[in-house]
Parts: structure tokens; sequence; C-alpha cells
């Protein structure tokens, strides 16, 4: 309570910070004390007289890309002043919690801002989620720079709750609040000049805002077709080989690591060869995953390996400020103050947070106040009978949809169907489990398919965060336990939901079926119990709930199952269950 009337009461008066001041632009670090008044840095002055030294606070060391640099004058014992860190892609609502819910647990991390795609909660609602977004999060400090949402539905392959048109771009394109055009998944329509497609970019041109990309595994003249639209980013690149490519283009290359998708170990090099192409980004985090780190990991990750201080610090700070013209200051003076003061560079533990000169974390721990508010949805699915998820066996053999840990590329494979009784079954013993996708917003039959990769014994785990259309999906051993896990979120409308025989546990998320006002840190202890439970039932997956929620999103090869039907995401069109071309 104390540390929040600290928060409530620092909102305007005077301020100074003293350590080692960290200057990105222009590559030096010194001692000195920063003077804030008004939310805003009014001077820096530099302390004279300082001599370098082989420390860098609290008797660290200093790496070794900082020793011999020149401006580098460091002060023993004293903290490291940074300007605030920002996710360069995020999707707030992947975290599960609304936007005030994750600022609460990400400015921990010395996070200030976020280039936010809301186009998850935009395909339950809408314009209208769009708008829950903004609200939501003028309720905190953290600025949260949302885009328009480009592709709701993400493919006209789905079903979802809402569709946003080329006029809803054009009104969106007009706001302050609106920053950028968010990912153009729709690549195809890119490359092929769609007419609505190309009308949205045209819009978000002639506004002179930037437009993000989403370009998996593409290359070549389709490629190129994609960059001349006008599309300056990509999150998706898995190799470094693809990264380069996207950069000769002229795109900036987005390293992710997420909960599911993790792509720093393939892409860390580009910190080396391309380091003005560079941004950090989450894109997708869990809660329980969020409480242990955000941009402060992902640095502390590349220091630990050795990459240039300087280089890692302007992926989360200079470069997503500069390219989104975003309003977070750079430790500069007449910025706002948005300041991350660190331990020392060795463990680069995050002390305190500042935005606008306010502190809002403070040793480990939160000043921002919990905050609830409307919770609005869209759900109109009823119960399901196991009977209902019975697949008739039309051939021998089946298509398999192939999971891969840490990724949300899959594969495929042509299989020997279980048959039993006439009906092609899951089979546990093989790790050929069933997987059902539902449409939530009207009644509808079930689509129906099998993947391996889950690792099931027994049981089934559901849920409605599925990308992008945020219909039910659910996974599991038999029919039976498949109807259970689906029919938990029915009477719930959304959340995520595990069964096993009696054992049936069900994490609510009443906001669009997809969030929770509710506390961070509960949030994430019930879900990393439900997570706890799913791995026991054999799974072997880093985040068997976040990668399930992407065995819907078709924008991503190769294999994925929409509420329609299975889908090729390489030929872009549906495809059948079972392979006659084996049979």
């Amino acid at each position: 309570m104390q540390e929040r009337q600290e928060y409530q009461q620092q909102a305007t008066g005077s301020l100074a910070l003293t350590g080692n001041i960290v200057d990105v632009s222009g590559a030096r670090i010194y001692p000195g004390t920063v003077h804030i008044r008004g939310g805003r840095i009014v001077r820096i002055e530099a302390r004279q007289g300082a001599a370098a030294t082989g420390n860098a606070g609290a008797a660290k060391p200093t790496p070794p890309e900082v020793q011999g640099l020149p401006g580098i004058r460091v002060a023993d014992g004293e903290p490291f002043l940074f300007p605030g860190f920002v996710d360069a892609h995020v999707h707030i609502e992947s975290s599960m919690l609304t936007p005030a819910g994750f600022a609460r647990l990400a400015v921990v991390h010395g996070t200030v801002a976020t280039v936010s795609d809301p186009h998850e909660i935009a395909n339950v609602l809408g314009m209208e989620g769009v708008r829950f977004m903004i609200d939501n999060g003028r309720t905190v400090p953290l600025k949260f720079h949302f885009g328009a949402p480009s592709c709701v539905p993400a493919t006209p392959f789905e079903s979802s709750g809402a569709v946003i048109t080329p006029a809803d771009i054009a009104r969106l394109m007009k706001e302050d609040d609106i920053r950028y055009l968010s990912e153009m998944m729709n690549y195809p329509g890119v490359i092929h000049g769609d007419g609505e497609v190309m009308e949205k970019l045209r819009l978000a041109r002639e506004a002179g805002k930037v437009v993000d990309g989403h370009i998996p595994g593409v290359t070549g003249g389709a490629l190129e077709r994609y960059v001349k639209a006008g599309i300056t980013t990509d999150h998706e690149c898995t190799t470094l080989e693809e990264a380069q490519e996207k950069i000769a283009l002229g795109m900036k290359i987005l390293i992710r690591e997420g909960s599911a998708a993790k792509n720093f170990e393939a892409l860390a090099g580009l910190l080396e060869s391309h380091p003005e192409a560079v941004m950090f980004c989450s894109d997708d985090k869990h809660p329980d995953d969020l409480i242990r780190g955000h941009m402060d990991a992902l640095i502390r990750r590349a220091l630990k390996r050795g990459f240039d201080l300087f280089r890692v610090v302007r992926a989360v700070t200079l470069h997503p400020v500069t390219h989104y013209g975003l309003r977070n200051g750079l430790l500069r003076e007449g910025d706002p103050a948005d300041i991350a003061v660190v331990d020392n560079l060795s463990d680069f533990r995050v002390l305190s947070t500042y935005i606008d000169g306010r502190p809002v974390a403070r040793n480990g721990k939160s000043l921002l106040p919990n905050r609830q508010g409307p919770k609005p949805n869209r759900f109109d699915c009823r119960p399901v009978d196991p009977e209902e998820l019975r697949v008739e066996a039309a051939g021998r053999h089946i298509r398999l949809i192939l999971a891969r840990d840490g990724q949300l590329v899959t594969g495929s494979d042509c299989v020997e169907a279980k048959v039993s009784d006439g009906q092609a079954v899951a089979d546990p013993q093989r790790d050929i489990l069933k997987l059902v996708v539902m449409n939530r917003y009207r009644p509808a039959p079930p689509a129906l398919a099998f993947i391996r990769g889950f690792g099931l014994r027994s049981g089934a785990i559901a849920s409605t965060v599925a990308h992008d259309s945020h219909n039910i999906i659910a996974v599991g051993t038999s029919d039976e336990e498949l109807a259970a896990a689906i029919n938990l979120l029915v009477e719930s409308r959304g959340g995520i939901a595990l069964c096993d025989g009696r054992d049936r546990t069900v994490l609510p998320l009443p906001v669009a079926g997809i969030m929770t006002d509710a506390d961070g840190h509960e949030t994430a202890r019930l879900y990393e119990r439900i997570d706890r439970r799913a791995k026991a039932l054999g799974s072997p997956l880093t985040a068997p709930f976040m990668t399930l929620s992407f065995m819907a999103l078709l924008v991503i090869p190769e294999l994925k199952l929409s509420d329609r039907g299975l889908f090729d995401g390489n030929a872009f069109e549906f495809t059948s269950l079972f392979c006659p071309a084996c049979s």
C-alpha cells in the first residue's frame, strides 16, 4: 500500500536520479545526475573528475563489450540509468491480461512502452475491441502504442467475431492513438494485389504511418513485391538467411522471443552483422513468463553472449522509438523521463522504473494499482456431445499436423489412421491426438483433424485463446475428454481448460474470452497450475497451451485447422483430412 501511495503522490514534482548515465545515441556512459521536473528531463548534469574504472557498479566487472571503448566512465557502486525499454511488437491479449494488468507486470522489468497490435481482441469484438484496448491502456502510465489491425479476420477461410473494413482503417488512421498499420498477415493478398488489402496499405501510406509486416519463409520475387508495397518490418524470421534477404530489401527485423516462438538463438548474429536493422520483441507472452522477465531478460541474455552493449540496448530503445515515432523518451534533455535503473551490467537487474518521472516499479514490485472495469465479450456456442466429434474413416491414411516446440510453423505427414468401429480415432501410443476447432460466435459443426507433438497420454486441453479468430480449440485423447474440456469453456464463456477423468480445471477469461482483469500474479499462478497438469499428462511442450493457440493460425504454414476445415498454408487453401495418394 505504501508503494502505491508513492506512485500516486509522485505526479508532477521535481526529482533527481544519480548514477551512471547510459547515452544510447552517443554510445557513452558517464556518471551524473538526471534532473526531472513535470515529468520531463530538464537537465542532465555530468559529474566532472570521475575516473574511468574497470568495475561497473556493485563491484561487478565491466563486461568485455564495454571495456576499452571511448566515452566509458563509470562510478563504482552506483546504478546505471537507461532509457526505459520497449517491446517492439506484442499482442497484449496473449498475456491473458488487460493492458492495465500487463503494465503492472511489465514495468517491473524496466518496460515503459510497447508497440501493440490489438488484432486479437479485434477478431472478437471489432472496433469495440480496439477502443477497449486504448481506453484500458489509458488507465495506467505505461505507453501503449496501438496499431490498426490490418487483417480481421486474418483470412477468409475462418470465422471471426467481427470484421475490420477499409472504411474502419480509414477512421483509425486519422487518430493520434493509432501509430501504425499492424502486421499485414495476408501476404498472399499483398503479393497478388488483392484490392481490399492494397486499399488498407494505401490508407496507411497516405496517413504517413508505418506498416508492419508478417511474411514467414517467403523469398525471391514474391518477397520483393511484398516489401515494395511499403511494408517495413518482419518478426517471423526463423533463419539468418531469411532475415538477411529481408534486410537487403530494406526491412527491419524484429528478433522474437516469446512464450511459443523463440527465434533469438537463430537470429542473434544480426546484432553483429546488421545491428541498425534489429529490434527485440516478444509477440506473445504468457503471464508466468512475463513475471519472470521481459525485454530485460533478452538484454541480459545478449550481453552474456558477448554482444556489444549499445547494439543490444538500441534494439529495445532507440530503434523502436525512431522507427515508429513513439512517445517515450531516450534519456535526453527535454525528453519524457522514462527511465530504467539497473544495478550493474553483469546481472542487469532492474532496480526501479520511472515513466514520465513517476516511479512505477521498485525492488521487483509494481507500484501500479490493479484496475478492473468493463468485460466485453462475444460468445454464442452451445455445448458439444462426444458423438459430434466422431470422424468416419474415409480412407486408410490421414494428414497429420506436426506441432513443433518453440515454433509457430508446423509440419505435415501422411500416416496410417487408427480405426475403431469404422471411426478414425486418436492413438496416444503413437502421439496421434484429435484436434477440434469450434466456431464460438455462432452454432456450427466442429472441424476435426489429427495432430502429433502434444504427447498427452490421457485427457484433453482446450482454449479460446486461439489465434487469430479465437474460436474454441482443443486437443485430446478421446472424444469424451474433448467434449468435457470444450463444454467447460462454453460454460465459462471463454478461458483455458483441462480435463482428465474427474480432474476438471478452468481458468476463466471473461474479457472477450481471451483476457482477465484479475490480479496478474494470481492469473499467472492459476495458469502455471493448469500448465503443469498438461505436462503431467505427458506433454513435452514448453508451453502446451500457447502452442495449442497457434494451431488454428492459418497464415503460418504448413498445416493448420480452421473452424471450417483442414488448411494447407503453403497452397493457401483447404485440404482433405484423408490422403487419397497414400490410401
